[in-house]
This record gives structure tokens, C-alpha cells and sequence, in this order.
């Protein structure tokens, strides 16, 4: 018997790998949560799975996600992205993925850790598990996907409104949206 997974992830072989071992899991380190915050604004108005499908492409041009190094990414740097078709060639996304690392650095500063400032929005700074019966079930935003969209707009982050949040939240494990049933819940 065919296990029973969130229909999302389909049939394809890397989202059934990202939905069985990343969606949803808990994430507290920023490295990875930078990787997520550059993916997840690279992803407006695509699906995830062409983003997943140009990860390591990301991964390469965007230095192994080193937030310090990307952070002094330059004008040569923007253009050379531009260039680079492993990536989604969208120099909004772009020069926004710069000024946003330099942003994060600010975060980790003010914070400790941009996890500590990310999970300090959630209730007892933990993951909700959500109870979903269906895809119909998985809300776009909440609540808390427009206040720390709010709060990071205020702060001069780009491309990441309250939907890019939620999913992102969902992402890195926040909220856990896996439908009941699911071997990844």
C-alpha cells in the first residue's frame, strides 16, 4: 500500500524527498533559514517546484547560502546573477536577495539569531501543529504570517509578504501543515 503523503508533492521524485524530509521540520538554524528566505523570494508568483528543481543552482550563485558573503555581493555580482541561468533572472529578486542578507546580518545582531527574532513571534517560541484534513485545510497566511511580514516589511525586507511568510514558516517548520495521516506529520 502506497504510503499516504500531502497531494502537493505529487509524484515528482524531489518534491516527494523535500516533502518526506524538510517541509514542516522544525529549523532553528539560520544558515538554513537564509537559504529558505532566498529560495522562498525567488519562488513570488513561480511554483516550488521551480525553485526546488534551481536550488543548487541558488546554492552556487549565491555563495553556499554564506549570508556574510552575499551580503557584500556588489553590482558586478548582481549582473553576473543576472547571467546566470540557474537562477530565476529577475533582478527585482535579485537586488532583493542582496539587500535582505544585509538585512538578516542587522536581525542577528538585534536578536542573537534570526531564528530567536523568527520563532519569537510564535506562541512559547514553538512550531503549531495544525490539524488538516485536506489541502483545502492549509490557510495562505495567519495571523502571525502578517505580523512577522509586517514586522520585517518595516525593516526594509523585500519579497516577503504575509504568503511568502506562511510558506516559508511551513517551510522550516513553524507551522506543521502536513494533512493527518501523512508519514511526514
Amino acid at each position: 500500500m502506497e504510503p499516504i503523503r500531502c497531494g502537493w508533492c505529487g509524484n515528482d521524485p524531489l518534491y516527494i524527498k523535500y516533502h518526506d524530509e524538510e517541509w514542516g521540520k522544525s529549523v532553528r538554524d539560520d544558515h538554513v533559514l537564509f537559504e529558505f528566505l532566498i529560495l522562498e523570494g525567488a519562488q513570488a508568483g513561480l511554483s516550488w517546484i521551480t525553485i526546488l528543481r534551481r536550488r543548487e543552482g541558488y546554492r552556487k550563485a549565491f555563495a553556499e547560502f554564506d549570508v556574510q558573503k552575499v551580503a557584500s555581493f556588489t553590482e558586478d555580482d548582481a549582473e553576473r546573477l543576472m547571467n546566470d541561468t540557474g537562477i530565476i533572472r529577475n533582478r527585482l529578486k535579485i537586488n532583493a536577495a542582496i539587500s535582505n542578507a544585509k538585512l538578516f546580518i542587522a536581525v542577528q545582531k538585534e536578536f542573537g539569531s534570526f531564528a530567536d527574532y523568527l520563532w519569537g513571534f510564535m506562541p512559547g517560541s514553538e512550531p503549531l501543529n495544525n490539524t488538516i484534513n485536506s489541502l483545502a485545510d492549509v490557510p495562505a497566511r495567519t495571523a502571525i504570517s502578517d505580523a512577522i511580514s509586517k514586522d520585517m516589511k518595516k525593516r526594509g525586507f523585500k519579497f516577503f509578504g504575509t504568503t511568502i511568510c506562511y510558506a516559508h514558516m511551513q517551510a522550516t517548520g513553524m507551522v506543521n501543515d502536513h494533512i493527518d495521516g501523512c508519514i511526514a506529520k
